[in-house]
């Protein structure tokens, strides 16, 4: 099963960071997590970090305070790096390499202020493993809970060279599990993809946005998060929804308007909004393939209405055959596939379309 992608690059040893020259501290290699389909995404914003060198796809080097490094949107975790001249993972049970594996995850541990910790990794269940488990529990005074542990450790061989590296997760949650969100509902969109949506769809200053049927709110919020446009409004039949949202955009501390109202029925006049965000029912969660054949016709005619006239519309489903087969039926629209990302066990599609 298709797993949260990362680069792997080997590059420089990590085992004695070098100095940036700009600001004179030492730099470690770290290492983004994404949901596969988003790396591009990811990659994009990795490069508009400043002290960041050496990037080889999601691999680089990043120099003293990593805070900034949480602060990336389009990756699911940040990871630090750490390697070993060792053929296998019992190498790393020796005096010194304990005692470097230790001091490096201190160093972790004190930045993210982790309570528990786990390891990720094939064979974790064997002898070698368990005793390493051991040695860091009692190194680190840190309890061992291989399901909820939140210092994740990745250990895996080199991708070009002949030891093994550790990867250990600066946070303690993942950075998708985004602080706003207080509340939570069935089926509700990973905010990584939200944030991958917005961008390929385009942010524009002067837009103004709708977002038919917000949910938890998780593509309101994010945009906002993203920077300045001229109005943004969500609406959701169902009144716990908005209740919901509502609930996160006071923890988000951004003042959206969102309103109880039928997405196919809000009465506002033609082309009030230049773009729509829609995440569309997948027929699982939420509503069913049978109700998606006639809602998303519907959807489609209504969204028409409510564009500019050069509005654009990006959709986010998991009912791909259905929303591809409507798209060939009608000529109002033109569409273009913006990125395929694998998720929780599905594989929705984003598109963008733009009025003809």
């Amino acid at each position: 099963m298709p797993r949260p992608h990362s680069s792997r690059t080997s590059g420089r040893k990590s085992s004695r960071p070098a100095v940036d020259y700009r600001t004179r501290q030492p730099a470690s290699p770290y290492e983004l997590e994404v949901l596969p389909g988003l790396e591009q995404v990811a990659e994009t914003e990795l490069a508009g970090v400043a002290l960041a060198r050496d990037i080889h796809g999601l691999r680089f080097w990043y120099p003293g305070d990593p805070e900034r490094l949480t602060r990336l949107r389009a990756a699911v975790a940040v990871y630090r790096v750490h390697s070993w001249d060792v053929p296998r993972p019992r190498g790393l049970l020796g005096n010194q390499q304990l005692g470097e594996l230790l001091s490096y995850l201190r160093g972790v541990v004190e930045y993210g202020g982790h309570r528990s910790f786990r390891i990720s990794a094939a064979g974790k269940e064997s002898a070698v493993m368990q005793r390493l488990a051991e040695e860091i529990q009692r190194g680190l005074e840190l309890p061992h809970d291989p399901a909820e542990g939140e210092l994740v450790l990745r250990l895996r061989p080199e991708e070009n060279g002949p030891g093994w590296e550790v990867l250990a997760r600066l946070t303690p949650r993942p950075l998708s599990a985004r602080a706003w969100r207080e509340c939570n509902m069935s089926g509700g969109l990973n905010a990584t993809i939200a944030y991958a949506a917005h961008k390929l769809a385009g942010q524009r200053d002067e837009d103004r946005i709708f977002n038919p049927m917000c949910g938890s709110g998780t593509l309101l919020i994010e945009r906002a998060l993203m920077g300045p446009y001229d109005a943004m409004v969500g609406v959701d039949i169902s009144e716990s929804a908005v209740e919901c949202t509502r609930t996160n955009l006071k923890a988000a501390r951004k003042e959206i308007e969102v309103a109880r109202i039928d997405a196919l029925q809000t009465g506002l006049p033609p082309r009030s909004f230049d773009l729509v965000m829609a995440d569309l029912p997948w027929g699982d969660a939420v509503g069913s393939h049978r109700s998606n054949a006639a809602l998303y016709p519907a959807f489609l005619t209504e969204m028409h209405r409510l564009t500019s006239k050069r509005g654009r519309l990006c959709v986010i489903t998991h009912e791909i055959k259905l929303l591809e087969g409507v798209l060939r039926e009608q000529t109002a629209w033109d569409a273009r596939e913006l990125f395929q990302v694998y998720s929780g066990g599905h594989y929705p599609k984003a598109y963008l379309l733009q009025k003809r």
